[in-house]
């Protein structure tokens, strides 16, 4: 039997659905699948014996492979399909003898190897976009949930102005919903069948080509292109970086989780759950786990995404070292993409958003985070420049005295001639001074339900 994977720590940014789509059973069975609807196809245009069909489906098996000569055999030869052919072959030769003659017919190695990674793709196209569509829901239900929920807004991580917890949120939907989209192109440019032969031309097949090309594209529910794409990687690099954008999206969100999560901001907290963020050594410890998880992949990514890329860079009409770069590192990416999503899933659905402490950290400055607001408004009166003058005055004032904004102004003639202390306390509440946050939100839950509705 062949393992589903062999990391002992498959599922700390994995998943177990990813996992199982790229595992060494589902990467050998999808190549049988090739080389099943190829007999398939192949016999309806008399290219084979239709005699010969069906022995060669019933040893396109993954379990009946040995695993072990496979592994051992595929260093030997390049890659795994020239051991598999072997190896299937021999299966063949055991329910009919004649029908062995007659397997991996008009095909070479690559058109097997890619057409089974496209069928994985197919797989984790499907898996992401499960996932996307319930991240979304639980993003955009925390974004509903936090519309106008005053936060403070950080740059260089340093306190900013007021922003609203909710147009956070929105900004992380706005970006899911954009890779809906892209996975949406995705699908379009990249199912497509692999059928060249040896270098690209079905010489073998003769006259019989475009119909078994067109029956073996039907047989695998895929598109067939305008020509075999062997070493013209620019498919595979699409998905490789739809996988890095993606988890760096991930990552974004997760790095806001984690720093929100920080002892001394405690503005929100992943969702509790026995055995998880606990510390070896000290009982008190949280943990951000999942988000740790998430910023794995997104550490790791850029690398695998990179080995892709620099893979594009091919020998006439096969690679030599690029197309195998590939083997290992767009696995890893899927298998990266679909943990940090379910991650993030696991992560929104249950956020604990602390509103004490939001509001507590936006009083952090004792008000000074609000002196653009103040300036502008007395500005309105006086000019702007004398006003950015008087209030960066009050703000060094209350810097050194240790007292608010508000204290300080109010106490200061030439501005509440101006502002008087009921439009001081207004223009220093957080809340006053969010700007379009609020049409932000909806405008971004708009195209959220906008897209829900259309796939319902």
């Amino acid at each position: 039997m062949l393992e589903a994977s062999a990391r002992l720590t498959a599922l700390i940014c994995g998943t177990q659905p990813m996992n199982d789509i790229w595992s060494p059973r589902a990467t050998l069975q999808r190549m049988l699948d090739v080389e099943a609807a190829l007999a398939r196809a192949s016999a309806a245009h008399r290219v084979i014996p239709q005699s010969a069909v069906a022995a060669i489906e019933m040893a396109c098996v993954a379990d009946r492979l040995d695993a072990d000569a496979l592994t051992r055999d595929a260093a030997l030869g390049g890659n795994l399909a020239i051991p598999l052919v072997k190896q299937l072959t021999a299966r063949v030769k055991d329910l009919d003898a004649e029908a062995a003659k007659f397997v991996h017919w008009g095909a070479t190695s690559q058109d097997i190897i890619d057409t089974a990674t496209v069928l994985q793709l197919r797989d984790t196209f499907a898996l992401l976009d499960t996932q996307l569509a319930n991240v979304c829901d639980a993003v955009a239900a925390l974004a509903r949930a936090h519309r106008t929920t005053p936060a403070i807004g950080r740059t260089w991580l340093q306190q900013a102005l007021p922003i609203t917890l909710g147009l956070k949120f929105a900004q992380w939907l706005d970006a899911l919903l954009r890779h809906r989209e892209r996975l949406d192109a995705l699908r379009e440019r990249v199912l497509v069948l692999q059928f060249g032969g040896a270098a690209g031309t079905l010489a073998s097949l003769r006259d019989a080509a475009p119909a078994v090309t067109q029956a073996l594209a039907k047989e695998l529910s895929l598109a067939v292109p305008a020509l075999p794409w062997h070493t013209q990687r620019d498919r595979i690099a699409d998905c490789a970086s739809y996988f890095g954008i993606l988890i760096g999206t991930l990552g974004k969100i997760a790095r806001d989780i984690s720093l929100q999560m920080q002892t001394e901001i405690g503005e929100v907290a992943e969702p509790a759950a026995a055995g998880k963020g606990g510390s070896s050594t000290m009982p008190h410890k949280r943990n951000p786990v999942g988000c740790a998880a998430v910023l794995t992949a997104a550490a790791r990514a850029p690398g695998l995404v990179a080995t892709v890329i620099g893979g594009m860079v091919q020998e006439h009409e096969r690679a030599l070292g690029g197309w195998q770069a590939e083997w290992d590192a767009l696995p890893d990416l899927a298998r990266l993409a679909g943990g940090a999503l379910a991650h993030i899933g696991q992560i929104a659905s249950g956020l604990e958003v602390n509103e004490a402490r939001l509001a507590a950290n936006l009083d952090v400055t004792h008000g000074l985070i609000l002196g653009e607001a103040v300036m502008l408004a007395l500005g309105d009166r006086i000019g702007r420049l004398d006003a950015h003058h008087l209030v960066e005055q009050a703000s060094k004032e209350a810097v050194k005295s240790g007292l608010s904004l508000f204290d300080v102004l109010s106490a200061n003639a030439a501005v509440t001639q101006h502002l008087p202390a009921d439009e001081l306390r207004r223009l220093l509440d957080p809340a006053h001074y969010v700007g379009s946050a609020h049409a932000f939100v909806d405008a971004v839950l708009a195209l959220h339900d906008a897209r829900s509705r259309s796939q319902s």
